[in-house]
């Protein structure tokens, strides 16, 4: 076992590396390294590695001997820190198509923590960023072909399952990437599986992730993502791609009523995985997502004014995915999100069509429970589309979630019961203007924040609600169709005047 050790104040690239006193100056050296397992890389605190990177690719550590990466020296000093700004330039290629326009599948992206094709790896207590200091690159910020960049990527392509992966207590901010690009890695924290370079070994060593555990970091001003887990090339086997006569796969997919198979997720998704503690603040667009996972854990996290970015005076280049929320999977089986906050998510009202705190999107058997929302400009949850199944919301609190607390759009079934809904005064119950989807309401208690009755539009035309044994206090009209309902009191004054915002956010 051996510790590598680098230090940007004290260290001597012509040093030996292996103790303290003959530290590394720069991350040069570590970039070239066989790393064995129980090896790992020991970064000074105080140490500020400017306009560097750490790649590693092929390390591979064992359950009981992980390979390393973290901090030494003084606990008083800051963390160590790598400043990438624009360096550390590699070419992501997905080998396959994944997706509509303009979810880009190749191209350069600059990342300051690289790991490839890494097993059984631990990553602590390191800050890490990646700034665009210019626009010498020719574009503007926000132009369409900005370069993606990326604080961390971790990448299965080769190698097949990866395993083991921790990410915790990392500082990852200003991360200045593509302001459209939703799947190349682009943002903070981006977990991303390949289709290997030669195709025919795409089914006969699948390359996924098992056991990833990203784990009370915090993470600002990173552009597009915050925490982004599991997208993958082989969503084309997950979804159901179709292929042109010669066998390429051609960018369609069918999704078919939505429901995953145990079986296929198992196989080709991301396993264990684990998203906990994390704060995530001021992403450009989605703070924390997990996408083509089984069975995924997302509690205890926190996201602040997400959607920074989707708003009509700066994602300008194309219309086309101009939405984001705070915390959601895609495509996942079975996730739990709860004991989560969302507060401040943004633009709703400035071109983003989403806003929302929580999104069940096209997946199968979300579950949110526990989790406490404030002020999101689109509401407090959405059940998107025709493909999103077996969802359940509930045990949740929505405090003056703004538009609608809940947004039901084409949606085929959400179950929403025992939760408590304080509507804003400039607010409905219902994202009325496009709720044409199904729910079950039950057992909620629906509390108007104005301070004399309002008016909620209960029932649009074309949704297929049912109401059942909820509370409201302080509306003028009810869901017609709440015959069970326990109360109303229109006089709510009493009960509003305990609840102070400023407090809860």
């Amino acid at each position: 076992m051996t510790i590598y050790y680098c230090s940007s104040e004290h260290g001597d690239d012509n040093a030996g590396g292996t103790s303290p006193n003959e530290a590394w100056r720069t991350l040069t050296k570590l970039r070239s390294l066989t790393l064995n397992p129980g090896d790992g890389i020991a970064l000074e605190r105080g140490s500020q590695f400017e306009r560097d990177y750490l790649h590693l690719t092929g390390a591979h550590g064992t359950p009981k001997r992980p390979i390393t990466i973290g901090a030494y020296g003084n606990e008083a000093l800051p963390r160590p820190a790598i400043h990438c700004d624009g360096e550390g330039v590699w070419f992501e290629d997905y080998h396959a198509p994944i997706g509509g326009c303009p979810h880009r599948s190749k191209g350069e992206v600059s990342t300051a923590l690289l790991l490839f094709d890494c097993s059984y790896i631990e990553v602590r207590d390191v800050e890490i960023s990646n700034r665009r200091l210019d626009d010498s690159d020719g574009h503007a910020y926000n132009d369409l072909d900005v370069m993606d960049r990326t604080g961390v990527t971790v990448i299965a392509q080769e190698y097949g399952t990866c395993r083991h992966i921790v990410l915790e207590h990392l500082y990852v901010h200003d991360v200045h990437g593509n302001v459209y690009d939703k799947h190349m890695a682009n943002g903070g924290i981006y977990v991303i599986a390949h289709f290997p370079n030669d195709p025919a070994r795409a089914k006969r060593r699948i390359a996924r992730f098992d056991d990833v555990r990203i784990l009370n970091n915090t993470v600002r001003d990173v552009n597009r993502w915050g925490i982004g887990v599991g997208y993958t090339a082989y969503l084309n086997y997950i979804d159901n791609g179709g292929k042109d006569a010669d066998g390429t796969w051609n960018n369609t997919f069918d999704y078919g009523d939505g429901r995953i198979s145990n079986e296929t997720i198992a196989t080709y998704g991301a396993t264990n995985v684990l998203i906990e503690g994390n704060t995530v603040e001021r992403a450009g667009g989605d703070a924390i997502t997990v996408m083509y996972c089984d069975r995924p854990i997302i509690r205890h996290n926190v996201s602040r004014e997400a959607a920074a970015q989707i708003c009509d005076d700066i994602y300008t280049a194309t219309l086309n995915d101009k939405v984001a929320a705070a915390i959601w999977p895609w495509r996942c089986k079975n996730a739990l999100f709860e004991y989560n906050m969302a507060f401040d998510t943004l633009n709703a009202d400035q071109g983003n069509g989403d806003g929302q705190a929580w999104d069940a999107d096209y997946g199968d058997g979300t579950i949110y429970r526990h989790n406490y929302s404030h002020n999101n400009s689109g509401g407090a949850v959405m059940f998107c589309n025709e493909k999103a199944v077996n969802s359940e919301f509930y045990n949740n609190v929505s405090d003056r979630d703004r538009m609608g607390a809940i947004d039901i759009p084409r949606n085929p079934d959400a179950f929403i019961h025992d939760n408590v809904f304080i509507i804003a005064t400039d607010a409905e119950p219902l994202r009325t203007a496009r709720a044409d989807g199904t729910a079950r309401i039950e057992h909620n208690m629906f509390i108007s924040a104005e301070t004399r009755p309002g008016h909620a539009q209960w029932h649009p035309r074309g949704s297929h609600i049912e109401y059942r044994g909820n509370t409201y206090l302080g509306f003028a009209n009810l869901p017609e169709d709440d015959n069970n309902n326990i109360s109303n009191i229109p006089d709510n004054t009493q009960l509003i005047s305990f609840i102070d915002p400023t407090a809860l956010s």
